[in-house]
């Protein structure tokens, strides 16, 4: 399906050198918007811009850490050198830190004791701070800095990333849990704050999907399921890992008005039915 109201809108994806929001940009790009792709890492986000130029797409690519506002700034400046106005932002920067999560699903007395585990208590202050930045104040500060320029007499939209944490918490994952549960409240927010300005904010919420940052806790040295993994393929009615095309169709329908122009305040589960099921 062609989107021909996207073609020429400018989308900002941050995040966009990862597995997820690389696709994004890419889909996006494939309907004729004009992308800018935003990483940590300007080597991934330069590779995801190519790929997208290569296929006949517009794209340019710099490198940017959300959890600082001047970092977001300075490739602001860099954007607008190229683009005055934005129509679609996509906060999609995130990720976890080893000193926020715990070994095992349950607290055991024995990991306060044991050098080489997590327990609660070993949780860092450093550790969720930088989860909390991540996900959540980075895409608050990124929306800050580039929703001014999406005030204007076209329609815009902001997309936030959220996760199948944040409605009921993961086991391990306290502070990335925490953080997903505040994009969809800050989500819900801006789309009532700026309601009266033509721009909507909806958030996309993957379900499980393979790509490099989980890959090593989801399947093992021969590529077989962990028991982690197997409870979440148990969990998931569709019985299998997301795929990063598989959120293309919520990407699309919420990035364009002349299917979504009402809709607005909303997280979109794509989850293979995992929210649905009870697990009887």
């Amino acid at each position: 399906m062609t989107h021909t109201s996207l073609k020429g809108k400018v989308a900002i994806v941050t995040g966009g050198g990862g597995v997820l929001c690389g696709q994004m940009a890419e889909a996006l790009g494939a309907q004729g918007a004009r992308v800018v792709v935003l990483s940590r890492n300007q080597e991934n986000a330069q590779k995801v811009a190519d790929k997208i130029t290569e296929d006949g797409g517009e794209a340019i690519a710099f490198a940017c850490d959300v959890t600082k506002k001047s970092d977001i700034e300075a490739a602001n400046e860099k954007i607008q050198e190229h683009y005055g106005q934005y129509h679609i932002l996509i906060n999609g920067a995130g990720g976890n830190h080893p000193e926020a999560v715990t070994t095992n699903e349950a607290f055991r007395w024995e990991d306060v004791q044991d050098p080489e585990a997590n327990s609660f208590f070993d949780i860092t202050e450093e550790g969720m701070n930088h989860v909390h930045d991540l996900n959540f104040t980075g895409s608050v500060l990124a929306t800050q800095v580039f929703l001014k320029h999406m005030i204007h007499e076209e329609e815009s939209t902001v997309i936030n990333i959220s996760s199948m944490s944040a409605p009921s918490p993961m086991t391990k994952v306290l502070s990335y849990s925490a953080a997903k549960a505040g994009i969809e409240n800050f989500t819900q927010w801006l789309a009532v704050h700026m309601a009266k300005h033509n721009i909507r904010c909806n958030a996309v919420a993957p379900g499980f999907f393979l790509t490099k940052q989980n890959r090593k806790m989801l399947l093992d040295d021969n590529d077989q399921l962990t028991e982690r993994s197997s409870k979440i393929i148990n969990h998931t009615p569709m019985e299998r890992f997301g795929q990063p095309e598989d959120l293309t169709g919520t990407l699309l329908w919420l990035a364009d008005p002349s299917y979504s122009r009402f809709v607005t305040g909303i997280t979109v589960p794509v989850d293979g039915g995992f929210m649905a099921y009870s697990g009887v």
